[in-house]
């Protein structure tokens, strides 16, 4: 990987002495929004015209629209300065964002819908960490601490259960994959754009997940965002697109297909005062115990409450898998944060081993189960509780072993130097 550039003079206003202004291209995908584009267009350009302090263009990107978007487009492009326009014979706003950013000379690029639903004052602090060199791509949240949001209450509801079935799949720090506000610098993105494989919806989602997994830092914007009622987006089928995206990102960074070459490679963090007493990161094994247990005690009274739940309506074997597999995609997740202390995304060598633990935990509580139904013709409920507990314990002592001396231990060049 090269070294992370900054563009540092570059973000000094226009204008100011010899040093070249950074460049920042604004990606518009369209699809038969020949009423809302002119709006659009017209209080986009004016705002960057009025402050923006950056060079700045707009590409309105037509995806086959059926009505006159496209005549629309080229109209505006002839009143309105540093308008462009781009029409693809395929619809799908990964694939405008791919084709735009990609062929884009820009040093930034930014995306955002043509509703204008969040507001623009945010795009400055968008774009800001990117030119600096700070981060590699920025995003609008509208669930970010300081958001605002006027939506009703059943995107409400999909936006937020969305976003925390990634949290919990994947292990992402971002709070909203789906916000149409976002940037990246161009020498980054071209490189993750090549592994991004969706080209409708779910690209936004994927694109972030690749550049975490990556190591990349995605700065968060929280955001003013209104709803546009006015939408083209079939929710039940994006969904079903968005599931399987989940599992076929997963599969990838499992086999390490998701690893990209050409990267930046960001620096380590270190002190910039020259007397500063640096403190050592508690990873000790008395640490990790401390921090395993108490996941692993959270976890193993979750997984007895949702057994408990789910064997009211599935045999026991089933429940507990359900129970299993929901509980410890958050244990492995909370387990390399803070127990071994891993920030970076996790390998696909990591994924694979972490599904062979979770399969051998699962072989000994569901061992145990067996065992009991066994010995037992008709236990009762409570009994099936307490032999999965004292199960879970067992396989708990298991995994910490395996988590610490396999998934996750250090590497040999760490061990000859600590």
């Amino acid at each position: 990987m090269s070294a992370v550039p900054q563009l540092g003079a570059e973000a000094a206003p226009a204008g100011a002495g010899s040093n070249r202004t950074a460049t920042v291209d604004v990606v518009i995908p369209v699809y038969n929004e020949e009423r809302s584009l002119p709006g659009c267009l017209q209080v986009l350009s004016r705002y960057l015209g009025e402050g923006f302090p950056f060079s700045w263009s707009i590409t309105v990107v037509d995806n086959a629209s059926t009505d006159a978007t496209l005549d629309v487009a080229h109209e505006l492009a002839r009143e309105i300065p540093n308008v462009r326009v781009l029409h693809l014979d395929r619809k799908g706003r990964g694939l405008a964002l791919r084709t735009a950013w990609g062929y884009s000379d820009a040093d930034v690029v930014v995306y955002m819908d043509v509703d204008l639903s969040t507001g623009l004052d945010a795009l400055l602090p968008l774009v800001a960490p990117l030119v600096n060199g700070h981060s590699d791509l920025a995003i609008g949240s509208r669930l970010a601490p300081g958001a605002r949001t006027v939506r009703g209450g059943k995107r409400e509801m999909i936006s937020r259960g969305y976003n925390r079935m990634i949290r919990w799949t994947h292990g992402a720090r971002f709070t909203d994959a789906q916000c149409g506000f976002k940037a990246a610098r161009t020498d980054v993105v071209r490189p993750l754009l090549r592994q991004v494989r969706d080209d409708s919806w779910f690209f936004d989602t994927e694109l972030l997940l690749l550049a975490e997994h990556n190591g990349l830092r995605v700065h968060e914007v929280p955001v003013d965002w209104v709803e546009d009622v006015d939408t083209r987006v079939n929710v039940v089928r994006t969904a079903a697109d968005d599931i399987a995206g989940l599992v076929r990102v997963a599969r990838a960074k499992i086999t390490g297909a998701a690893r990209v070459d050409g990267l930046p490679q960001r620096p380590e963090p270190r002190a910039a005062h020259p007397q500063a007493v640096l403190a050592k990161r508690e990873n000790g094994l008395l640490w990790q115990l401390v921090s395993f247990g108490a996941i692993g005690l959270v976890s193993t009274v979750l997984t007895s409450v949702l057994y408990a739940i789910l064997r009211g309506w599935w045999p026991p074997l089933l429940a507990n898998l359900v129970a299993l597999t929901v509980t410890t995609l958050w244990n492995t997740e909370a387990n390399r944060r803070y127990t071994f202390l891993q920030q970076r995304g996790s390998s696909g060598r990591v994924h694979a081993q972490g599904l062979i633990v979770f399969a051998l935990y699962y072989v000994v509580t569901s061992g145990a189960l067996l065992g009991l139904h066994a010995c037992a013709a008709n236990p009762s409920r409570w009994l099936e509780v307490l032999v999965l507990v004292l199960s879970s314990v067992v396989g708990t002592a298991l995994r910490f072993v395996l988590l610490r001396s396999w998934v996750f231990a250090a590497p040999a060049k760490e061990k000859e130097t600590s």
